[in-house]
């Protein structure tokens, strides 16, 4: 299969302007999540897709390929279809790669490319979650799986309720995961998915992935044990840097 990797990289973000140029120990996030994008073997090509001359020329300041999109894009799976229309290439299946997440893994790709069999319609990660904090955390997404490790669902809430035990407990009680951001299209379900209108579960929980399930695909999930983490405002470059304990050249 031939997978194209896509990282979406716009300039406005209402709590980080400009926060793909962010410095991160000497280089810029979006050069770091490029890098580690490169290094997957599972990618046939990683290219940028921006909205801002200004990252289009930084990117091509240290060798990536980039190409501009639309500003009014409402979510990067629509930025991913334009970005791969830009293509000379066809591809089989294109993975979108959180632009907010310089410290991703490339195993991480890999496990994910993995699904990627011609078979699969769409494809994300998922990791254990075993902390209370975290579990309760509505910044975190949390999944539930079929017995095919698809996804029944995605909730901002705790996923299911476990009735009559202590909430500080229930993690020890069930096998909870969280999303990890990161997903696989088939590419002729790339497009199509961008043609559907906004769901009732999506508005609710804003998340477009619900949409893709309230339509009838499917989504395929994998387990990964490395936990990257991504970066919303300025204050969390050093708490990432801290907590992933990561030292970079």
């Amino acid at each position: 299969m031939k997978v194209l990797g896509i990282i979406p990289a716009r300039y406005a973000s209402t709590r980080f302007p400009g926060k793909p140029l962010a410095q991160i120990l000497g280089k810029s996030m979006l050069q770091r999540v490029y890098e580690q994008a490169k290094k997957s073997k599972s990618l046939s090509e990683v290219i940028i897709a921006t909205d801002d001359e200004r990252i289009l020329l930084h990117a091509s300041g240290f060798g990536a390929k980039a190409v501009m999109t639309k500003e009014n894009h409402p979510s990067g799976t629509d930025r991913c279809y334009e970005a791969l229309l830009k293509t000379s290439e066809k591809y089989d299946y294109v993975i979108n790669i959180q632009g907010d997440e310089p410290f991703i893994d490339p195993t991480q790709i890999n496990t994910l490319a993995k699904l990627c069999d011609g078979n699969t319609e769409l494809a994300t990660l998922i990791i254990k979650c075993d902390n209370y904090e975290v579990l309760f955390d509505e910044g975190e997404v949390k999944v539930i799986l079929n017995k095919n490790n698809e996804a029944i669902c995605f909730s901002r809430s705790v996923i299911p309720f476990i009735k009559g035990v202590d909430k500080k407990i229930w993690h020890q009680h069930f096998n909870y995961f969280r999303h990890v951001g990161m997903y696989a299209y088939r590419t002729d379900v790339l497009e199509k998915i961008t043609k559907l209108s906004p769901s009732a579960l999506e508005k609710a929980e804003s998340l477009e992935q619900l949409r893709w399930l309230e339509n009838g695909y499917k989504i395929k999930c994998a387990q990964t044990l490395f936990d990257s983490h991504c970066i919303d405002i300025p204050e969390d470059i050093e708490k990432v840097i801290k907590l992933m304990g990561i030292k970079f050249d």
